[in-house]
């Protein structure tokens, strides 16, 4: 007899800090709509966030910024069970014990991205990095109440939806304590066509988000924006 999705643990690989640990981002993997598969160390979703995860590492682990990259028990959205919901609240739960009362930030991408702006309802979280999410109509705003959100979008992304993304952005906006989103042209849901874009808004983000050198303002600049204009920043 198999194991059960109940009878799974996720998996959490996490980069230490060095020195006094004074935030940490947790990072997001895809999936898809329902899929009740174990998620190995070597699926294709989950390994496309290791890059990010050290990108994320280098940047912030001289300044006590420690990074944890969550492997879901399975691979599907599987509603009603939102089984990477669940994942993503046990390790923030684990997260946030370990390290009471620092701030988190969450990066995830395409399903990931959505589990991300689902669970920014944790009081430790601070900021979301959403890339190519999955952001359906109806997909609710709330929690990101009170915290800053990133989204990006490759404008040729055939598996998410960038109107989408930015519908969402659009009902974000009035709850958010800030939010900004751009289309990177020329661009698809794996992010490799121009992935040197992804990982410099990856690392503004990280950067703004802990107050780390290397965000050259590149966020708060776009925040100065119209309204009309920081929801579509163009890459």
């Amino acid at each position: 007899m198999g194991v059960g999705v109940t009878e799974r643990m996720p998996g959490l690989r996490v980069w230490p800090a060095e020195g006094a640990v004074r935030g940490v981002v947790l990072v997001l993997h895809g999936g898809a709509e329902r899929g009740h598969a174990a998620v190995s160390p070597w699926r294709l979703a989950y390994l496309r966030m290791v890059p990010f995860a050290r990108l994320v590492e280098r940047l912030g682990r001289r300044h006590g910024v420690r990074v944890a990259l969550l492997r879901n028990r399975v691979y599907g959205w599987n509603a009603p069970d939102h089984d990477p919901v669940c994942d993503a609240r046990w390790a923030l739960a684990r997260l946030t014990a370990a390290h009471p009362g620092l701030p988190v930030a969450l990066l995830g991408h395409s399903m990931g991205g959505r589990v991300a702006l689902r669970v920014a309802d944790d009081p430790a979280v601070v900021a979301v990095c959403a890339l190519a999410p999955w952001t359906p109509a109806g997909e609710p705003v709330a929690p990101v109440t009170g915290r800053d959100v990133l989204i990006a979008h490759g404008v040729a992304d055939r598996v998410t939806s960038p109107a989408e993304s930015l519908g969402y952005a659009r009902r974000a906006e009035p709850h958010a304590k800030s939010v900004v989103r751009f289309e990177v042209a020329a661009e698809g849901h794996g992010m490799l066509r121009r992935a040197a874009v992804w990982n410099a808004l990856v690392r503004a983000f990280a950067a703004e988000a802990f107050d780390l050198p290397g965000g050259a303002g590149t966020l708060a600049a776009a925040r100065g924006r119209p309204a009309d204009e920081r929801l579509r920043l163009r890459l």
